[in-house]
């Protein structure tokens, strides 16, 4: 019961990383309030968790929008009188994101408001009511290519998350001694239904896969435990980190045939 008497927000928890996390954290005695874009999934989500056993509440929250993000939190500490988990999660990966010559300007805007807005929304007002609760932890989903280049252009989702690792390290400086650690988690390509999409196509997958030198993408599972491992006081001297799960990606030049 590693978050016994905790209490954790999870954006994006309708999706597959999302949900993982809410359900692990849940397992390990979280009080979690499952929030998403999608309201209805979200209480999905909640009363899967609390069939299982667990507890949960759901939410109704757009990141990119800071009344709503406010909202969240004001709500939860008012609810629970305590904010010790924020996990920022909510993210997207639109096929229409590709070359910095070839996407948009629309699509630039969309995922950079969603992915890095919707980050620093989250920690704006988690800060404050964390620091009320005596500290916590803040966990914002970067990527593996915030530290490298993508083996396909996607010019607007490198970028936002580059920038999700950056500010990550700033809010770890500015707030360790108010007993606030926030960590960048990285993964790599993940087993998602946001994914699967994308990689539809064999010859696109192919070219995903071959990079991975574990050679398969990343469940879940696995991204939602490297989550808990830094929601959780087992990481209580890990901060300002990029904290990677991706199969070894980074480590390699090449991999084997």
């Amino acid at each position: 019961m590693r978050l016994q008497g905790k209490t954790a927000i999870v954006t994006g928890a309708a999706g597959g990383i999302g949900r993982a996390s809410c359900q692990a954290f849940a397992r390990e005695g979280a009080h979690v309030v499952a929030a998403d874009l999608r309201g209805e999934d979200a209480t999905r989500v909640a009363q899967e968790i609390g069939e299982s056993g667990g507890s949960a509440g759901a939410a109704e929250v757009d990141v990119t929008n800071a009344d709503s993000v406010a909202r969240l939190v004001r709500e939860t500490t008012k609810e629970h009188g305590r904010l010790d988990v924020m996990f920022n999660n909510a993210g997207i990966f639109p096929d229409a994101d590709g070359s910095v010559t070839d996407t948009d300007e629309s699509v630039w805007e969309q995922v950079v408001n969603v992915n890095l807005r919707g980050v620093f929304l989250g920690c704006k007002y988690a800060v404050p009511a964390m620091i009320e609760s005596g500290g916590g932890s803040l966990i914002n989903t970067a990527s593996f290519v915030a530290v490298m280049g993508a083996a396909t252009s996607q010019s607007a989702y490198t970028a936002s998350k580059g920038g999700v690792l950056a500010l990550t390290r700033e809010i770890a400086v500015e707030y360790a001694r108010a007993g606030i650690r926030a960590n960048a988690l990285c993964p790599g390509p993940t087993n998602t239904p946001l994914l699967a999409g994308l990689l539809a196509d064999p010859q696109r997958r192919a070219r995903r896969i071959v990079h991975i030198p574990m050679g398969r993408l990343a469940e879940v599972e696995e991204i939602a435990n490297a989550a808990l491992f830094l929601a959780s006081d087992e990481s209580s001297f890990i901060t300002g980190t990029q904290f990677l799960v991706d199969g070894g990606i980074t480590a390699a030049y090449v991999t084997p045939e």
